[in-house]
């Protein structure tokens, strides 16, 4: 249930020229939806009554505004606006109660536990009434130099949410990798389109040259097949990749081919098109370096482990390095069967084990019943990787290639049972390695006088269930023979026969039991009975 806050008597209003406070002299918090306050709100006259203005501070520069901007729009009270509140409202008592209206609630939450004041933040129709007639309001400052504070201020402010680093650009990587998989798309149906509108006239360069990027350049090169001749064979044949058996077959089947005759203007537009397809698969091309490099700038132990192209897609479904940075390996592993997953939870059935990472090599070799298991474990490792790139100051690609055999000896664990090596062993020997290389840096030296990066501590051993029957020698530990004894032993299955052979020796061995006990004690019965008989002979008497 929602908490009833106290009525405002002061309200905050956050400007781009400065902090004010205005005192509420009339507030119903009932009637604030009606019509008529709302028009009185909207009436300077009326709302002259309704608050009056207590104290106004500006800031000192235009950096002094952008720091507390960026400090209201992350909730952080500073010591500007503490020592205002401070010095312009007085502590709460029961006679005279302060509450202050804030338009922002992480806002309110910080100021209340500065300054320990009552917070209320469901006065909405005060402060907008503010924002409204804050040039009238404010003494002193007209309506043109607000704006111009607040053009200022914007600027600024968003200058610094963006954040411009050529280094580290994610957002050129999701754009291109969009890209990419639209040309793969656009190629792919250009390709079809070209392969049928240019068979009718040469149908038989479908089955000689099978390649999509090199049919459309044989296209573009051949126009017309009645125009190839043997002086042409030399520049086929490069088109082909130097081979001149595949240029001189081009040639035979040209010379009988089976396809109908086309005007020039319909082979004109053939060969528009064709040059368009070439132009757009070699583009690919260069995108596809030009995806490469930026990815080895941005995240290369991501692309040392996955792949350019599989590194991009996760960035791109992520929205950026960071927030796959702060994905558990859980949601790395699902990323991109988002569908399938929330099917399988409405149905509940079994949820999927791999999203865009099924596209990997290391999954693609690994067994059918170890796909899962090797999905889990790279998804880890692409964590990890992510993390590594996204903080690091200097990426490097070590880290990613450290993984990447991590990974190659889990698929060798699967085949021979040798276990991979652990994290903190791969990637302390990536960190010696990195420490040679800048030996005479500052930074290395910093941090081998402050102490090792990862941690050294060793994994406990987890207990053995079953207790060692021998010593040890070569660590001088000496066992009792007699632990050895006492240790429980299994019980073993007894047939009937046993069963009632072991309760007739149990009987017996308690009779015989009893008839020792009947010995040791003849003495005490022998004065039992005497002192019985003394007992008769008195009562007869």
């Amino acid at each position: 249930m929602a908490s009833i806050q106290i009525p405002p008597t002061h309200a905050l209003f956050e400007s781009a020229s400065g902090y004010a406070i205005f005192e509420i002299k009339l507030h119903e918090k009932i009637g604030s939806s009606s019509k008529e306050v709302g028009n009185a709100i909207d009436d300077l006259g009326k709302f002259g009554k309704m608050v009056s203005l207590l104290s106004f501070v500006p800031f000192k520069t235009a950096a002094h505004a952008l720091q507390n901007a960026n400090d209201v729009s992350e909730g952080i009270v500073s010591e500007h606006l503490q020592s205002f509140l401070e010095l312009n409202l007085s502590k709460a008592s029961k006679k005279s109660p302060v509450c202050l209206a804030v338009w922002d609630p992480p806002l309110g939450a910080s100021i209340r536990q500065v300054i320990d004041i009552n917070i209320n933040t469901d006065s909405q129709d005060i402060l907008r009434g503010i924002r409204l007639h804050a040039p009238k309001l404010l003494k002193g400052m007209d309506a043109t130099d607000i704006a111009k504070a607040q053009l200022g201020l914007g600027h600024s402010y968003s200058r610094a949410k963006v954040k411009f680093n050529v280094n580290r650009i994610d957002n050129m990587i999701i754009q291109a990798i969009a890209l990419l998989d639209q040309l793969d798309k656009d190629v792919n149906l250009f390709s079809m389109r070209i392969r049928e509108w240019y068979g009718y006239h040469f149908p038989e360069l479908v089955k000689i040259v099978p390649d999509n990027y090199q049919y459309a350049r044989a296209a573009q090169f051949i126009g017309a097949k009645e125009e190839l001749t043997e002086d042409k064979l030399e520049e086929l044949a490069a088109i082909l990749e130097d081979d001149a058996t595949r240029a001189q077959n081009v040639l035979d089947a040209a010379k009988g081919s089976m396809g109908s005759q086309l005007s020039e203007l319909d082979m004109l537009n053939i060969n528009a098109f064709a040059t368009r397809v070439v132009s757009i698969a070699e583009y690919r091309k260069s995108l596809t370096a030009y995806l490469a490099e930026k990815m080895n700038q941005v995240a290369p132990s991501l692309t040392a482990l996955l792949g350019e192209r599989i590194g991009a897609r996760l960035i791109s479904h992520a929205g950026s390095l960071t927030n796959l940075s702060k994905y558990p390996a859980s949601t790395v592993q699902i990323l991109g069967a988002e569908k399938a997953l929330f099917r399988a939870l409405k149905t509940k059935g079994n949820t999927p084990k791999y999203g865009l990472i099924y596209h990997s090599t290391f999954i693609g070799r690994a067994g059918p019943k170890h796909k899962g298991r090797i999905s889990r474990f790279l998804a880890n490792k692409c964590s990890i990787a992510s993390r590594i790139d996204c903080y690091s100051d200097k990426p490097t690609s070590a880290f990613g290639e450290a993984l990447r055999q991590q990974v190659e000896e889990r698929l060798n664990f699967f085949e021979t049972g040798e276990p991979p090596a652990k994290n903190a062993d791969a990637i302390r020997k990536v960190l010696d390695q990195l420490s040679l290389e800048n030996d005479g840096a500052d930074d290395d030296d910093a941090m081998d006088e402050d102490g090792p990066a990862l941690t050294t501590l060793e994994a406990t051993p987890k207990k053995d269930k079953k207790k060692r029957k021998h010593a040890d020698d070569d660590e001088g530990m000496d066992v009792d023979e007699d632990e050895d004894e006492e240790a429980p032993k299994k019980k073993q299955k007894l047939s009937k026969e046993e069963k009632k052979a072991l309760k007739k020796e149990k009987k017996a061995a308690a009779k015989a039991a009893v008839a020792a006990e009947e010995d040791d004690d003849e003495p005490a019965k022998e004065k039992k009975a005497k002192k019985a008989k003394k007992e008769k002979k008195k009562s007869a008497e």
